[in-house]
């Protein structure tokens, strides 16, 4: 088996799936690429199991075959070969690979391909496109707030409902929890499925900048994303979201809208002082003024900012998590920020105060309890 490809086109494609194989122990095939080829056409797989991902290239080859390849000395050998046309030759039997580019032969040793685990395939599935500029925001608004907790395994990915007039992203991990809405995309079917956070961090690095349209599928176990020449396939997570709904606080008469910049870099500041475990900061709206202040009573460090701000509501102290608020100013696009609250052992929902008409976006973040010692 022989093939001629370009360095550059090789390592661009191998590095766009690499992150999906494992370096795993147990199981030392997935440490490979699968190179098949058929037709001219080189495919070249990466798993760990859970998600895969597949990539195809036309290329000059006289005949068909396929082998698996370590992945790791492949790429790095790619990185330091000025872009040239690079040959593999394949000897089928002891299936040693011999890579030749310009004066230089590199020789490595290959895997049986039967041995490399089979790719998912679509059965059965349902499908939706949207472009992908709306598919990489709404993993980069909600993946954040996936829960690390393995205890909770539905927390551990991203929630995607459809419905007939809307696609909702939901992610939480008890602390805070993130809903994004799109009114300007829908399916037929509704349905909900939980996406694994791996596979979301996959999509969210490979694709592509230009907003061309990105295909989901879907069944009962995978999810398959088809953008350009490259295709990921992830195994759902089984298991009952929670319900998030509930969580949301309906009447919050308290409203404190206040520019997000200011107030983004205020909390940067403030919560240097606070306690380190808990990164509490007190906000005491009186007025139209904000209070932003913190206390490490440990090492008797104290920060204390004053903001104007807009507030419609009764005055209120409310105390949080800094490092929350933190995540979520900066995932917001909007000049403006609007906190909506009840009380002060409620949660309190951060939203745009102006946002684009087909986008609905609601953060949520638990209060913490205050002493009331300051």
């Amino acid at each position: 088996m022989r093939f001629i490809v370009s360095t550059s086109i090789l390592l661009k494609q191998l590095q766009a799936i690499s992150g999906a194989s494992s370096s795993s122990t147990v199981l030392p095939i997935l440490e490979n690429f699968l190179f098949e080829i058929k037709d001219n056409v080189l495919t070249i797989s990466a798993t760990d199991l859970q998600t895969s991902m597949v990539t195809s290239l036309p290329i000059e080859a006289k005949e068909e075959g396929r082998v698996a390849m370590p992945s790791k000395i492949l790429i790095e050998t790619l990185k330091t070969l000025p872009d040239q046309p690079v040959a593999f030759s394949v000897d089928t039997q002891t299936l040693a690979i011999e890579i030749s580019a310009g004066d230089g032969k590199y020789k490595l040793s290959g895997e049986n391909a039967d041995d490399f685990p089979k790719i998912p395939v679509v059965d059965n599935a349902s499908s939706v496109s949207m472009p992908t500029s709306v598919l990489a925001e709404a993993i980069n608004k909600t993946i954040f707030a996936v829960s690390n907790d393995e205890l909770r395994p539905a927390m551990s990915g991203v929630l995607v409902q459809f419905a007939e007039q809307s696609i909702t992203f939901v992610a939480t991990d008890a602390h805070k929890l993130v809903r994004y809405r799109r009114t300007d995309i829908g399916s037929p079917k509704p349905t909900s499925l939980i996406l694994p956070k791996k596979a979301l961090s996959l999509l969210k690095s490979s694709l592509p900048t230009e907003d061309v349209g990105v295909s989901m599928e879907y069944n009962s176990t995978n999810a398959f994303f088809k953008f350009g020449s490259i295709h990921l396939i992830c195994r759902l997570i089984d298991e009952r979201y929670p319900d998030y709904e509930a969580v949301i606080p309906r009447v919050n008469p308290n409203r404190l809208t206040l520019d997000r910049h200011i107030f983004l870099n205020s909390l940067r500041r403030v919560v240097i002082f606070a306690n380190k475990t808990t990164h509490q900061v007190r906000l005491k709206i009186s007025g139209s003024e904000l209070n932003i202040s913190a206390e490490d009573l440990d090492f008797s460090n104290e920060a204390h900012e004053r903001l104007s701000c807009q507030f419609e509501g009764e005055d209120m102290e409310i105390g949080f998590n800094a490092k929350f608020l933190v995540e979520m100013l900066n995932n917001l696009d909007s000049e403006e920020v609007v906190l909506e609250m009840s009380t002060p052992n409620r949660a309190g929902l951060l939203i745009p105060a102006v946002s684009d008409e087909s986008e609905d976006i609601l953060m949520l973040v638990m209060p913490v309890m205050l002493n009331n010692l300051g």
